[in-house]
């Protein structure tokens, strides 16, 4: 037992929690707070998912849930969880289990009442904690100390729990990032160098989730430095083998400086090359959205503005292009000027950016109906005629009128 409490914790008092937490107490019963909602109380951060863990079996959790007026899913029954949901709110609670038998992706447990053998299955000591309903916390692995340190450390043996499931390796360097401070743990960074062929076996969508959520981090930039040297980096992400990941604290300065909300794919477009087919490739390998693929495609197959670029050029360039792929282009260019203390060329393309920000795409008032109501014929003359009354307009900074559009058509068609 320790001394901490997260009784202040408002989500605590909530009173379904509570009558859930007490009718799992009953009869010799045993339920408690667990993992992350516990760590992120004590640092007086956002709890968004509530875990509990309690001595009863998952038969015994959905009798006594339903008795309490509350619905139940068995969303991991062979596993031991049970999803209550209670006024509203989902939980998910789980019977105290030990692994006994992993093949590094899945495992077979068995269920149990003691609570330092759960704890000790757990993968840090950072998420090892549990709480009770009157927000005591109680710590078996040394979770309180680590937290209080930023120090991210395996329960036990670090290349155990790695071969439990080598997703830990990825969920090691995204905790770091997230709440370590100084050097990992070391056993935890030799366990990880050591086993990081063990990732291939997992499934992309694992892989990308843990990805996407380490480079969300506040500041990436010293998990992704260790993720190199042990090789994890390379092995996940071979793309960034020869980029290198040096524009990230830059990158980091800038959302800062600029007050920029942290991208993830702005961030893994910061340490790959911007090459189309290989990050289809990447893309399609890690399994990654339609909407995520096409940002990275839209930011590969975009130039960089220069600096001393007009405001009318920029226009011309956003109307060809893919603005959201011409932003991240200029984003990461004013975020390398700032590292490279070039506060001029910084300050043009803050001035460019907050330009595309504001700016519409406008629309050309002449279509191909209109040519064909001129006496134009359908065909490939048409389409060749409007694309070059377009190319003029967009030339002219889209000044020219509806009518300065027909006669030069028909201006295009005499020449024809």
């Amino acid at each position: 037992m320790s001394e901490a409490s997260i009784a202040k914790a408002s989500w605590l008092k909530n009173a379904g929690l509570q009558t859930l937490l007490s009718v799992l107490s009953a009869d010799g019963e045993e339920a408690r707070i667990a993992g992350g909602a516990v760590r992120n109380a004590l640092l007086g951060e956002t709890v968004t998912d509530i875990d509990i863990a309690t001595t009863n079996l998952p038969e015994a959790v959905i009798s006594r849930a339903q008795n309490a007026g509350f619905k139940t899913v068995p969303t991991g029954m062979e596993h031991g969880t049970i999803t209550v949901i209670a006024d509203g709110t989902p939980y998910e609670v789980t019977t105290l289990r030990a692994d006994i038998e992993t093949d590094g992706r899945h495992a077979r447990v068995e269920f149990g009442r003691d609570w330092k053998r759960d704890a000790e299955r757990r993968d840090f000591t950072i998420n090892g904690m549990y709480a009770e309903a009157d927000g005591q916390v109680v710590d078996l692995v040394g979770g309180l100390a680590d937290l209080q340190s930023r120090t991210l450390r395996f329960i036990g043996e670090a290349e155990e729990r790695i071969r439990e499931d080598y997703l830990r390796i990825l969920r090691f360097f995204r905790f770091f990032a997230w709440y370590g401070a100084g050097r990992p743990d070391a056993e935890g960074i030799k366990a990880s160098a050591r086993l990081k062929d063990g990732l291939d076996g997992l499934s992309a969508e694992r892989v990308w989730s843990e990805l996407r959520r380490l480079l969300s981090a506040p500041d990436p930039s010293r998990a992704l430095l260790w993720m190199r040297q042990t090789g994890v980096l390379t092995r996940v992400l071979p793309e960034s083998e020869k980029w290198g990941i040096d524009a990230v604290p830059g990158l980091i300065d800038a959302e800062g400086t600029e007050d920029w909300k942290p991208d993830p794919l702005l961030r893994l477009a910061a340490i790959v090359p911007p090459d189309g087919k290989r990050l289809a490739g990447l893309a399609k390998r890690l399994k990654l959205s339609n909407a995520e693929a096409d940002k990275l495609q839209a930011w590969a197959n975009a130039a960089t503005p220069a600096a001393e670029c007009s405001e009318a050029e920029l226009a011309r360039i956003a109307y060809r292009g893919k603005m959201g792929g011409i932003d991240d282009r200029m984003r990461l260019a004013l975020a390398s000027a700032q590292a490279k203390t070039d506060a001029d060329t910084a300050a043009r393309y803050r001035h460019l950016l907050d330009f595309l920000s504001s700016w519409e795409k406008p629309v050309m008032q002449l279509t191909g109906n209109d040519l064909l109501a001129a006496g134009l014929m359908p065909g490939k003359e048409l389409g060749a005629i409007l694309k070059s009354l377009e190319s003029e307009w967009v030339e002219s900074n889209f000044s020219l009128s509806r009518d300065a559009l027909l006669k030069r058509a028909a201006e295009l068609v005499a020449q024809n």
